[in-house]
Parts: structure tokens; C-alpha cells; sequence
């Protein structure tokens, strides 16, 4: 349970559990109780291919170091802000970052994400936020707008120790209580992604905290990436929503919201589902392995192992999602002989 449940010290927080948790939102923030809510869970039967979903374009995403990023703790969350120089491209409008965020569990039960997938929960969960900036001036004025915000979404688990988390995990100490801020120096943000940007899940939703505005178009990444359990237990463990000078300290845990009703809608993805294709990243060789499986065992040898550039891929007919071609290709059949009729 979220323990910030004290009224008298966390009246400002937002609440997760007990009587003044998530099924209260609605009677302060009517959205909450409405349509288009976030976050949901990802199950075949609302999942539709889209061959026109296009892997986003990072621009600015890259910050020096010599720049700083502002990390603070609101009391519900650990947020960083970001340079108003990172937008990303290949959605209906271009989108500028404003800022990133974690929901996480506890130490009992590394359960944290928002999105599911098939009822699975991750440890954690990261946003990063993005306003439409082609047609408002900034977040504020964005934020309650049907086309105002692009969230990505990343998927996270346990893992080896990750570096690049660890760039914002490490000042967590500086932000141990509500209110509290540290300088972060600039680093590429696009290294706390998944190295498979191609393959996401797309769909229209909300904001998963109050006013829980339903503005938001999501982009929650299909391959999580993987922290240490003691990073983890870091991001579990060393912050508190409630202020330095209070006598008893709540940590702050379990700030995710449940998944909500779908209502009918479908979720589009950019991948195919099932077994068809399976690529893996050789990033130290810079390849791509891709196995073709077998349509029909009484066909023709139509699973076939594809090893290009990074990036580039075989063709494996029209219907390919990988439509660009390899400058070298290996090609290693997988599947058996026709079967006689």
C-alpha cells in the first residue's frame, strides 16, 4: 500500500490506497472516473497490427554534460526535468520533452509498473512526457487537451546493473525527502530505452495520476530493460513523501496506478504478433539475428535466419515488417522438409 495515508502530513500527496486512495480520485478529478484511462493491460484480444506505425526520430536527446537536469522528489514520485532541445518526431505533431518519472512497488513485492501485458506486472515503470508543441506553448496548456501529450513508456526488470540508469539512481540520496532537488548532468536519455524501438504498443489514453486528463498518446515499448535488483531495491527504498523535518518518515512505495477498463478500444502495435518474427540485437557485432518461423509445416522451407547491418534488415517478402536490405545476408533454413500429402 502507498503509506502516504496520513491526511494531517501528506494532505498534498496523492493517495494510492485506503479511503482516500484511486476509487476516491473521481469524486475530486471527474476524469478519473471516466473514459480513456490509463494505464491498461495489453492482451491479444485488443491488439491490432499497424504496418504504418514508423519508429520515432530523437532530436536533442543527446544533452551534454555540461548542461544539468534538474531532478526533485514531488512526494509521489521522482521526477527529472528535461531540456526544452528534445522533441521526438514520426507521431501526428511534433512532441517536446518536459520531464521523466518512475512508478516502482516495494521491497516485498517488485511488482510496479502501470501497463501490464497478458495480466504480467514489471519491477517499474518510466515516462517520459512530451507536450505537442506545434500547437500549444507548453505543457500546462497542453496537458488537458485530446492532443496534447505523447508519453513513452519503458517496461523495466531485473537484470545486470545498468549505467545509465544508474546517471539518475545515484542522486537519489540528494532527493531522499518531498520537496528536495539536485543538479544531474546532462547524459543521452535515449540509452534508457529499449534497443528495439520499432516494436511498441500505441494507443490513446490519459495521464495516470490526477486530473488524469485523457490527452495522452501513448508509446509503451515492448521490450522492458533490465536493472539490477539492488538498483531496484534503490528505487524502492530511498526516497520518502513526506518532508526532511517530519518526525515520522512514509516511504514512498507502490505509487503505480491499477490497470482500467479498455471500453472497446484497440491498442495498435507495431510488431506482429506471436512467433512469426523473433530478432535479436548482436549490439557488440552490431548484427541482427532474425528467425523467420515456419507458416505452414507442409510448405515450402520459409523460416530462414536473416544476419545484416544494424538497422538493416532482409526483406523477407512484402509482407515483411523489415522492409530494407541487408548489405550481407546469411541465410540458414529452420524448418523442415515439406511433409508428404
Amino acid at each position: 500500500a502507498f503509506h502516504c495515508l496520513r491526511l494531517d502530513k501528506c494532505v498534498s500527496l496523492l493517495i494510492y490506497t485506503g479511503p482516500d486512495g484511486e476509487k476516491a480520485w473521481p469524486k475530486k478529478y471527474p476524469f478519473c472516473g471516466g473514459v480513456f484511462q490509463s494505464p491498461i493491460d495489453f492482451h491479444k484480444d485488443i491488439l491490432q497490427y499497424d504496418s504504418n506505425l514508423l519508429p520515432l526520430e530523437f532530436i536533442g536527446y543527446n544533452v551534454p554534460s555540461t548542461d544539468h537536469f534538474t531532478l526533485t522528489n514531488n512526494g509521489h514520485s521522482v521526477k527529472m526535468y528535461l531540456s526544452p532541445t528534445m522533441c521526438i518526431r514520426n507521431l501526428p505533431f511534433e512532441y517536446t520533452a518536459s520531464q521523466l518519472h518512475l512508478h516502482w512497488g516495494n521491497r516485498n513485492k517488485s511488482e510496479g509498473s502501470e501497463h501490464t501485458v497478458s495480466g504480467k506486472h514489471f519491477a517499474a515503470e518510466l515516462h517520459v512526457v512530451h507536450y505537442n508543441s506545434e500547437k500549444y506553448p507548453d505543457i500546462t496548456a497542453a496537458m488537458d487537451k485530446a492532443d496534447g501529450l505523447a508519453v513513452l513508456a519503458v517496461l523495466l526488470e531485473i537484470g545486470p546493473f545498468n549505467p545509465s540508469y544508474e546517471k539518475i539512481f545515484r542522486h537519489f540520496r540528494n532527493v531522499k525527502y518531498k520537496d528536495q532537488m539536485v543538479q544531474v548532468p546532462g547524459f543521452n536519455i535515449q540509452e534508457l530505452l529499449p534497443d528495439r524501438l520499432d516494436e511498441y504498443y500505441r494507443y490513446e489514453g490519459s495521464l495516470t495520476t490526477p486530473p488524469c486528463y485523457p490527452s495522452v498518446l501513448w508509446t509503451v515499448f515492448r521490450h522492458p530493460v533490465k536493472i539490477s535488483q539492488e538498483q531496484l531495491l534503490a528505487l524502492e527504498t530511498a526516497m520518502y513523501c513526506t518532508e526532511s523535518d517530519d518526525p515520522e518518515p512514509l516511504e514512498m512505495v507502490d505509487n503505480f496506478r491499477n490497470v482500467q477498463e479498455f471500453h472497446e478500444r484497440l491498442v495498435f502495435i507495431s510488431f506482429r504478433e506471436g512467433k512469426l518474427y523473433e530478432c535479436l540485437y548482436a549490439k557488440t557485432q552490431c548484427t541482427v539475428i532474425c528467425f523467420l518461423h515456419c507458416l505452414d509445416e507442409r510448405t515450402e522451407n520459409t523460416g530462414v535466419v536473416y544476419i545484416g547491418k544494424f538497422h538493416t534488415i532482409a526483406t523477407a517478402g512484402n509482407s515483411s515488417p523489415y522492409r530494407h536490405t541487408a548489405v550481407a545476408v546469411l541465410a540458414i533454413p529452420l524448418c523442415r522438409q515439406p511433409l508428404s500429402s
